[in-house]
């Protein structure tokens, strides 16, 4: 890639170069979770410390995650006192999600859904689809019974994300990538092709976010994510992220 790389000695397919590490940088190799040893059936670990961005790059969205943080601060504390005062549970969503090279991370969002929803809907955390259920699989839809009504219109207008900017700060994720998946669908990333996902740092937005977003099913989403991949450069992520605040002014995709 042209300007930067995530991880230029990174082969998904290559299992010499396998090792799995939490969201603190300790081994897992003797406590594996069912998603964990999805990574390794394919192949898909790596060194963490392979995993290196440029400085300037780094400083660059370090200086963008902290001012989008520092001037939305007043709406966030807003919107926090709103969820808090809407549905009984915290404002903030901590969930572990994976990020580079199969490294977990705690992602950080707004809440948008009821704090009990495993509980009322477990069936919808269960992530059991077949091959029939993938192909068309949509995460996100109108329908969904566990958002809030607050967390309803902070999804349609992506002010849910800001706290994202945070895992920028702390280099867990980038400005632009795939959107971080859950370690309970590792086991749909069934090639070393579908591992490639991960060999770059999740993003705040990405090629599929601009590209449909919700209207995309799962394979539609990784498709772009890998073509994304593929192709990046220092361009792409500007003409990206551009593209992202007119996506989130006509609520493309958003809900």
């Amino acid at each position: 890639m042209s300007g930067r790389q995530d991880n230029p000695n990174f082969d998904l397919t290559d299992p010499g170069q396998v090792q799995v590490a939490d969201r603190n940088g300790v081994d897992l190799e003797e406590e594996l979770s069912p998603a964990e040893e999805t990574l390794v059936a394919s192949g898909s670990r790596t060194d963490i410390s392979a995993a290196r961005v440029p400085f300037a790059w780094r400083l660059f969205e370090g200086i963008m995650a902290g001012s989008v943080l520092l001037v939305t601060l007043p709406i966030q504390i807003i919107l926090g006192l709103l969820i808090k005062r809407g549905t009984p549970g915290p404002a903030l969503f901590f969930q572990d999600r994976v990020g580079v090279n199969g490294k977990l991370f705690r992602f950080v969002k707004f809440r948008t859904l009821y704090a009990d929803a495993r509980k009322r809907w477990p069936e919808l955390y269960e992530y059991a689809y077949t091959p029939e259920e993938i192909e068309t699989l949509k995460f996100k839809t109108m329908a969904d019974p566990r958002v809030t009504p607050q967390g309803r219109w902070m999804r349609m207008s992506t002010l849910d994300e800001f706290p994202n900017f945070w895992n920028v700060v702390t280099g867990d994720m980038a400005l632009v990538g795939p959107r971080p998946e859950i370690p309970e669908m590792l086991r749909y990333y069934d090639t070393p092709e579908k591992m490639q996902k991960f060999a770059v740092r999740p993003g705040i937005t990405g090629l599929a976010q601009i590209s449909g977003r919700g209207r995309l099913t799962f394979h539609q989403t990784l498709e772009y994510d890998l073509e994304y991949v593929r192709t990046r450069t220092v361009w792409l992520d500007l003409k990206i992220m551009f593209l992202t605040f007119y996506r989130i002014l006509t609520r493309d995709g958003a809900f």
